[in-house]
């Protein structure tokens, strides 16, 4: 992964999704085992600035970078969403909770849904690479696998 090479991406993505100028956006490449993510983003609202983190490693093997790009992006232009339902999960639940735990788990799953549809939809319209990337998919279950086992219900 080239730095270099990826600026012009996320200046498009961020002119194109009205992220600039208004905010400053910088790319940063993670070259640690312990990063988990294919990417991230890091967001100071009160200075209006972000850093998109890219895994070198990619660990979903996800072979689109736009995708990525787009949909760390897309966590922006949905954070004030998110922080706003996040603090009312907080104020409304206490933490550790069954509560606390349904809502956080269940809102972030739909947070992630919700951005990458996003994406994808961006990403088909106006993308240079228009291909999704399949990469999670690799590390899960078959619909055969998930059922192993159980009783037949006939």
């Amino acid at each position: 992964m080239n730095p270099i090479a990826l600026e012009p991406l996320l200046e498009k993505w961020t002119q194109k999704l009205r992220i600039s100028p208004e905010w400053s956006v910088r790319l940063e490449l993670v070259d640690d085992s312990n990063f988990k993510k294919t990417g991230d983003i890091k967001i100071d609202c009160t200075d209006k600035k972000a850093v998109l983190l890219l895994n070198v490693h990619n660990p979903m093997d996800e072979k689109n970078i736009e995708e990525i790009i787009v949909h760390e992006l897309m966590h922006l232009k949905m954070y004030p969403l998110d922080q706003v339902t996040e603090s009312l999960i907080k104020s409304n639940f206490e933490v550790g909770s069954a509560g606390y735990n349904f809502a956080y788990r269940t809102f972030f799953e739909n947070l992630e849904v919700t951005v990458e549809e996003l994406a994808k939809c961006f990403l088909l319209e106006y993308g240079e690479n228009k291909e999704i990337s399949f990469g999670r998919c690799n590390n899960l279950p078959t619909f055969n696998d998930l059922f192993k086992g159980l009783d037949n219900l006939e």
